[in-house]
């Protein structure tokens, strides 16, 4: 069985399908650390080798007090391993297995940690995807870190992946995870700690998925305080839940100060504290001797333990590799092929960043609450480049989606007795790049009860790549477009660029301002090569119900004045 050279195990930590994690001490050090190995059986499997390889890179970018942190990734024809930060502690699973239900502070304490460690991961656009009681270890002063980013994507990724009685509605589908994802996992864990049960159990998988999907969030079991902070964290549609850890982190401490008091949080940590003492002969180092139960981190070889970095992981292949540093990441080869990539001590280093591609994804969503609506179709994402970035480009991307939505949601809310209705979506991407991303979507609403024509419509975004924000048309249109000769203007090219219906021909003249301000603009305007597309839709502004829709593109060239000289020149 292959081991990473210059270290001695210590014990086995876990173990699983996919491989086996032990404690090990470095021999040149004396220095302690968590070994990942990939299963021998995965060892020959390039797409498991590949999938631990993007664990420790996103490990490698993911610095913060809150995550047990990566010192290295070892890789040899025999086999693969990812050295760690080894974390003196109990899993909280264990806390809650032998203690139950926690007191709120302590819950509360818990939540916290998690999510600032999630917080950290999201602000590189990283989703956990896999946040349980067994993934969060309680050290023995009551703070913990989170582990196992095995199956972290970067956000906007789909995939059916996780830990069934913790997953989101959207991971059951197959939908892009976003951080409001974790937040969901994360909400379900806070529920198993103040009560002792999850808030959603079944038998069957099929059920499970059900109760996820469509079951009311049970907090009538919660202390009347924390019930609005789960039921938005466990809301089926992400767009309701808080967007990111961060924001969660702020409502958290705002409920826990006004329901427990200013000190919750230093309650919360001694009560932690105390429960992971009793487990204390579960310590991994402190089993061994090697560590102190009630100690902090640093001290001594307590507490989470630094192994290996820089020249201690190095002196796994010594003098026969050759070692080149670059943005602070070691790349050394050595004799026999092994690889070793570890963040080097005098920074965090980071991965080359992949090229930004655009890419149609999923778009679906079952119906919310007593509103009898579910979507399907696609909508447009990016991925690679700058994680952070690729983020906000996807929420732009999608906005426009969600708030039509919400328009049918409130529609449908307002007619008594209506019925199940579906909203499709079709995607097209006009420009895509360098600097802009303007995308089409044509929405049509199948319903018996809001059953006009006029209900389905196309809507548009642009976005910005360098900033990931959406580009009002203010920014596309100049100022002098929405005066009253240049709406006139604008109104006589569209009817001239068209075959259009008398009624529309008769409305245009009215064209204003409003026509193109959101939530629900009449006019929207999309980026192409040679042209300015308009998708008019008048009865958006209430004008009448018998007029009809027109797609019309007009060349930049008759648009002078009217369009951002800057914008034109970035498309053409």
């Amino acid at each position: 069985m292959w081991r990473v050279p210059g270290y001695t195990e210590l014990r086995t930590l876990g173990e699983g399908a996919q491989g086996r994690v032990v404690l090990a001490r470095h021999d040149a050090t004396g220095r302690t650390a968590a070994i990942k190995y990939l299963a021998e059986r995965l060892n020959g499997d390039a797409a498991f080798r590949e999938r631990f390889r993007e664990e420790a890179r996103l490990l490698q970018r993911l610095r913060d007090p809150y995550v047990a942190g990566l010192y290295g990734l070892v890789e040899t024809p025999e086999g693969a391993a990812i050295v760690m930060e080894a974390v003196d502690g109990v899993a909280l699973r264990r806390v809650l297995e032998e203690h139950g239900a926690l007191a709120p502070e302590a819950a509360l304490t818990v939540l916290k940690g998690s999510l600032l460690g999630l917080a950290a991961a999201h602000e590189l656009g990283i989703v956990h995807r896999d946040y349980k009681p067994a993934n969060v270890i309680v050290r023995g002063d009551g703070l913990s870190k989170l582990i196992d980013f095995g199956i972290a994507v970067d956000a906007g990724e789909a995939g059916r992946s996780g830990t069934p009685v913790y997953m989101a509605p959207e991971q059951w589908r197959s939908e892009p995870a976003s951080p409001a994802t974790d937040v969901y996992a994360a909400t379900c864990v806070f529920f198993e700690c103040v009560t002792g049960r999850r808030p959603f159990a079944a038998d069957s998988p099929a059920v499970l998925m059900n109760h996820h999907l469509t079951a009311p969030v049970p907090v009538e079991t919660l202390p009347e305080p924390l019930r609005p902070l789960v039921a938005r964290g466990l809301a089926k549609n992400p767009w309701d839940r808080p967007h990111g850890a961060k924001a969660f982190v702020a409502e958290l401490e705002s409920v826990a100060a006004a329901a427990y008091g200013s000190d919750w949080e230093a309650r919360g940590v001694r009560t932690l504290a105390g429960a992971a003492a009793a487990l204390a002969a579960l310590f991994p180092l402190t089993a061994l001797g090697l560590g102190t139960a009630g100690a902090g981190a640093g001290a001594g070889t307590s507490g989470a333990v630094a192994a290996g970095a820089g020249k201690g992981v190095l002196g796994v292949v010594g003098t026969k590799a050759g070692a080149a540093v670059a943005g602070g990441v070691i790349a050394a080869t050595a004799a026999g092929g092994a690889a070793v990539y570890v963040a080097a001590d005098d920074g965090p280093g980071r991965p080359p960043v992949a090229p930004l591609s655009v890419q149609l994804a999923s778009y679906q969503q079952g119906t919310q609450g007593s509103v009898p609506l579910s979507t399907a179709g696609q909508l447009v994402q990016v991925r690679g480049g700058e994680p952070a970035l690729a983020r906000r480009i996807n929420e732009a991307l999608r906005a426009p989606l969600e708030e039509r939505r919400r328009y049918y949601e409130r529609s449908l809310a307002a007619q008594p007795g209506a019925r199940p209705s579906v909203s499709r979506v079709k995607a097209a991407v006009r420009t895509g790049g360098p600097r802009y991303l303007s995308v089409r979507y044509d929405v049509t609403l199948d319903s018996p009860t809001l059953s006009h024509p006029t209900w389905s419509s196309p809507l548009s975004v642009t976005v910005d790549l360098g900033t990931g924000q959406a580009v009002p048309v203010t920014r596309i249109l100049t100022p002098a477009a929405f005066e009253a000769k240049g709406l006139g203007t604008l109104a006589t090219r569209l009817k001239n660029g068209a075959d259009i219906d008398s009624c529309l021909r008769a409305t245009l003249p009215r064209l204003t301002r409003r026509a193109f301000e959101p939530p629900q603009p009449a006019v929207h305007v999309v980026l192409q090569r040679g042209g300015l597309e308009f998708l008019v839709n008048m009865t958006a502004l209430g004008e009448t119900t018998a007029c009809g829709k027109a797609d019309v593109v007009l060349p930049y060239t008759g648009l002078t004045g009217l369009v951002d000289p800057e914008v034109v020149k970035a498309v053409s």
